[in-house]
């Protein structure tokens, strides 16, 4: 049998069970050998290991307490991020001017021969639709979010489109009651271009404007992800951790 000091634990027992003296002015009662009767108590009596257990059951790390003020999940505004990031390249990729612009015109030869130029509607067709899934998922990500600017920036995104649903709907794109959009391949291949290109290319357009909106949504989660305990955009990670008073938090 273990021993402290020579004495089993029998011996200690019997040692301390009769002490009543001490400072009890100051709560503290001491015994032989300096050992200290109050602590010896808590110890055998089981409140030290209820304590422990307490302190290390719902998680390994010594930290308890959480200072972090994101209102949203990092995996939300992860898929946030994510989703602004797409619809905001798919969005600026319609609007590149100049000879990288899907608005150019293209020769074509038709079938008695004839060389004309005209818009590359499959082409064209292929960019709107990966800017209509883009828009989708940011509808549906977005809208899961708590965090105010994302969702300002959302709401901005379904006003716009609102404003211009008309022309929207020239070209084969519709609303859902869901705020989300679908794209006719059909109707959107046999609709005049230039009204695709209206909404889509240059500064100031539909697209444009979605652009924006989606680069503030990106902004917006970035931003509340710093505040979250996780890594930050820079690859840090944010010490938003403070231990506090673990007794305390028990009692």
């Amino acid at each position: 049998m273990a021993t402290i000091s020579g004495y089993d634990s029998s011996s200690i027992s019997t040692l301390f069970s009769g002490l009543n003296s001490g400072n009890r002015s100051t709560g503290s009662l001491s015994g032989l050998y300096g050992i200290n009767v109050t602590d010896y108590t808590t110890i055998r009596n089981g409140s030290y290991g209820k304590l422990m257990k307490a302190y290390y059951s719902e998680s390994d790390s010594p930290v308890k307490k959480t200072t972090a003020t994101s209102k949203d999940d990092t995996k939300v505004l992860a898929r946030v991020e994510d989703s602004a990031e797409k619809l905001k390249s798919a969005a600026d990729d319609l609007m590149k001017v100049g000879t990288k612009s899907v608005f150019n015109k293209v020769e074509a030869t038709d079938e008695n021969g004839e060389v004309t130029k005209d818009y590359d509607t499959d082409a064209i067709y292929k960019k709107v639709s990966v800017f209509v899934s883009g828009y989708n998922s940011m509808i549906e990500n977005g809208g899961d979010s708590n965090t105010t600017g994302v969702l300002t920036a959302v709401s901005s995104m379904v006003n716009r489109t609102d404003q211009n649903s008309s022309l929207l709907s020239q070209i084969g794109i519709s609303i859902g009651e869901d705020n989300k959009l679908s794209l006719d391949e059909k109707t959107f291949k046999e609709a005049d271009m230039s009204i695709a290109k209206s909404l889509f290319n240059g500064t100031g357009s539909y697209g444009y404007q979605i652009s924006a909106q989606a680069s503030m949504a990106n902004y917006y989660a970035e931003n509340e992800a710093e505040k979250a305990n996780t890594y930050n955009k820079n690859g840090m990670y944010t010490y938003n951790y403070n231990t506090g008073d673990i007794y305390n938090s028990y009692t």
